[in-house]
């Protein structure tokens, strides 16, 4: 048994210690510039959104904000100098998340000005980076279905005529060509049976669109001829839903992840991947009764779980790494 004294009602355990007369009234004048620093940077950068966020749920800190504890006295990271400079920002009018950008990699403007698109909402809007740092809107394209939600976009160009054409998916699953020639979406593809989450356009042939989707599986496609040349997944593929994939510079492999934690690398030098690639080139509907024959790949060349522990949100090839 023992007594605690209690004075005046109070809880020792909620009771808090006085501040002394030297500390009351008076801050850190090192915490004091690092917030004037974040607020002048907050200032200068925007998002293009800001999704809502409850204040009554908190953040675990990240490994970099988290200062060790040990003897001696704590050491306050430095802020590290910025090497560019936000010289400009656009806000979309339509409230919602942006989820993708894509610049354009090749001119197709006499001015030879840098071109990039955004995805988000039901609309795909187009700019054009001017001189000393300007921004302007070339065109926006508007889904007629208010339930569209687009997540992913993708340059590539008609092998025959060269004109640029940017392909663009979402939360309906429909992928859908424009062209910023003729200002219109000329033509759109269906196959997945839940939303695209990104498309890859083939290095070298830049007729082969690559899709992943909600579905569980990657699906090769033939924009030239409109055909589904290959479906990857079944018995060795994702098991849940596929997040991102990736070609590598030679074209040859398929790297993709997921909701899974895995890691896929498919492999399309081939034979069996190889013959249909070049029958999908000669494909012509019009004159066939019969559907185009789609090749199904269910064994991945290389497959792993032991890497990440948790799910696996982009992938990208370096060179052949």
């Amino acid at each position: 048994r023992f007594a605690v004294n209690m004075e005046d009602g109070e809880n020792p355990a909620t009771k808090k210690p006085k501040l002394s007369e030297q500390s009351e009234g008076r801050s850190d004048p090192m915490e004091d510039e690092s917030v004037k620093n974040d607020s002048d940077w907050e200032e200068s950068c925007s998002t293009t959104s800001t999704p809502t966020v409850d204040d009554n749920v908190s953040r675990s800190d990240t490994p970099t904000n988290v200062l060790r504890k040990g003897r001696g006295k704590s050491r306050k990271a430095k802020k590290a100098k910025l090497a560019y400079k936000c010289t400009n920002y656009v806000k979309e009018d339509h409230g919602q998340p942006l989820f993708g950008v894509q610049i354009c990699p090749f001119y197709y403007k006499e001015s030879q000005a840098i071109i990039f698109a955004t995805v988000g909402s039901n609309r795909v809007t187009i700019y054009e980076c001017q001189k000393e740092g300007k921004i302007k809107l070339l065109q926006s394209y508007c889904d007629a279905n208010m339930e569209e939600n687009f997540y992913t976009c993708a340059w590539t160009y008609d092998e025959v005529t060269r004109q640029p054409m940017i392909a663009v998916a979402g939360l309906r699953g429909i992928i859908r060509i424009i062209s910023p020639v003729s200002m219109q979406c000329i033509k759109h593809y269906t196959g997945h049976g839940h939303s695209v989450n990104e498309l890859k356009f083939h290095r070298t042939k830049p007729s082969l669109m690559l899709s992943v989707s909600k579905d569980h599986s990657l699906r090769l496609w033939n924009i030239q001829t409109d055909t589904l040349v290959a479906i990857f997944g079944g018995v060795e593929g994702h098991r849940d839903e596929v997040l991102s994939a990736d070609f590598n510079a030679e074209g040859t492999r398929i790297v993709s992840c997921g909701m899974d934690h895995s890691l896929k690398i498919w492999k399309l030098d081939q034979e069996e991947i190889h013959k249909v690639i070049q029958d999908s080139y000669l494909y012509n509907a019009s004159k066939n009764d019969r559907p185009f024959k789609t090749a199904k790949i269910h064994y991945p060349e290389f497959s792993t779980r032991d890497i990440h522990r948790n799910y696996v949100d982009c992938v990208r090839w370096l060179g052949d790494l």
